[in-house]
């Protein structure tokens, strides 16, 4: 059997570490202030209304199946098969701290400051997991569906999905709670795509230097990264020199930045942001 790259384990960590952040943020804050903001986190929590005694997690874990099962019907086997591990992950983990975290309502008297927290941290969780290449399914899966048969999509399917089931908490848990979902359900879209942006971003470093053989060593060597070097003509001076380009992390622009200071006070250094980087050498960890 193939050893696991570091990258491979370190996606593995990510995808457990977001499922409990975001199982947490659920059982802690979600489920004890009846905030059903959308997810199969949200449907389960109505349905369990209906079901007294039985776990948020286990009606999740059950609906999960169901959801997985129409995937494979309708979005063909590799879709599914994508969400399988994540969507027990995230099941399990909201069941498990259901048992080990039993709460019979919320921890403070602040519903705002606890929507805030049921938002935050399961949102940064399912950040994590998409970052880390991986689904928990649910009704990304029903969105997909109602995307390839009605056309609309996906972002449009899975926001209307999560308002129905926000709207859901109102007929359950009255007019505040369904209140409190929905800005929760606009909450976590906004946080969604800030977190992910970041998550992505890296930096490309242009640098115009004298001592170019030395930048380009650092960055091979002690940065780990590559560079392109292409020759240009100044515009004023006239002469003709090695512009490097290279893209790199945050932490890794600083050093490089710190590096060329003591090399070259003199040297030209441009840095701008990129959240998109695909080729060799940029798995999601790097």
């Amino acid at each position: 059997m193939k050893k696991p790259t570091k990258s491979q384990m370190l996606n593995f960590l990510g995808v457990n570490f977001g499922c409990f952040l975001f199982a947490f943020g659920v059982v802690v804050f979600r489920n004890p202030n009846n905030f059903a903001s959308g997810g199969m986190s949200g449907l389960s929590l109505l349905l369990s209304t209906f079901f007294p005694g039985a776990h948020v997690g286990a009606i999740m874990m059950i609906l999960n199946v169901l959801v997985l099962g129409l995937g494979y019907i309708f979005l063909g086997k590799k879709s599914a098969a994508g969400s399988v591990y994540g969507t027990f992950a995230l099941s399990g983990a909201i069941w498990i701290l259901e048992i080990l975290i039993p709460l019979d309502g919320p921890i403070t008297n602040s519903h705002f400051m606890e929507l805030i927290y049921s938002v935050f941290i399961p949102g940064f969780g399912m950040a994590l997991v998409f970052h880390c290449g991986a689904t928990t399914g649910g009704t990304d899966i029903i969105a997909q569906i109602l995307s390839k048969y009605f056309k609309w999509k996906v972002s449009i399917s899975l926001l209307a999905t999560d308002i129905l089931i926000a709207l859901g908490a109102g007929l359950l848990f009255g007019i505040e709670a369904m209140l409190y979902s929905v800005l929760g359900v606009f909450l976590r879209t906004f946080l969604m795509d800030s977190v992910m942006e970041n998550l992505k971003t890296r930096k490309i470093v242009v640098v115009i230097s004298d001592k170019s053989l030395a930048i380009q060593n650092f960055i091979t060597a002690e940065i780990n990264r590559g560079a392109t070097i292409h020759k240009a003509h100044g515009a004023y001076s006239l002469r003709e020199m090695d512009v490097i380009t290279t893209v790199v992390t945050r932490r890794q622009a600083i050093r490089i930045q710190q590096f060329i200071k003591n090399v070259d006070p003199a040297a030209f250094i441009t840095i701008s942001n990129s959240t998109e980087i695909i080729g060799q050498g940029f798995d999601r960890f790097d």
